[in-house]
């Protein structure tokens, strides 16, 4: 799937993403598939991740989620709130797939939920997220759109 022209401005500019080593794909407009494997910059005690940094990671799930929707009429996406249920603990090393999809896409308001799972096929995490769309010109982005 080509991405649209947000998306790879994204992948340029999320140095969230970029220094702790997450990637992305997009399996269609709303549905996305976020990688991240937890290292020792991410732990809060001997061997557990941090559960901010995996809220982090839940974020970027749920964010990216939307922005492959809004992407499609040149919009970026602002968090509104989001809730994550912590089920299992996450351990250095694991290898995180997070599954994000849009339940709702309004004029402005994208609801997402998202499901983040360890290399073992464990369900470690659940969130859902409202996000605030917005045109991409009301943005620093915009420099990048030429």
């Amino acid at each position: 799937m080509e991405l649209p022209k947000i998306l790879k401005i994204y992948n340029q500019v999320n140095q969230f993403g970029i220094t702790n080593g997450m990637h992305y794909e997009v399996k269609r407009p709303g549905v996305i598939h976020y990688y991240w494997k937890v290292q020792s910059d991410h732990l809060s005690s001997p061997g557990v991740a941090h559960g901010g940094a995996v809220a982090g990671f839940m974020d970027a799930i749920l964010g990216v989620s939307a922005l492959s929707v809004s992407a499609e009429r040149n919009e970026l996406v602002a968090t509104v709130e989001f809730k994550i249920q912590y089920i299992r603990p996450i351990f250095l090393n694991d290898e995180l797939e997070g599954i994000g999809e849009v339940e709702y896409r309004g004029n402005r308001i994208i609801l997402a939920s998202a499901v983040i799972h360890n290399q073992k096929g464990e369900k470690v995490a659940m969130g859902t997220g409202t996000f605030n769309a917005y045109p991409a010109s009301k943005s620093a982005v915009s420099e990048y759109m030429d």
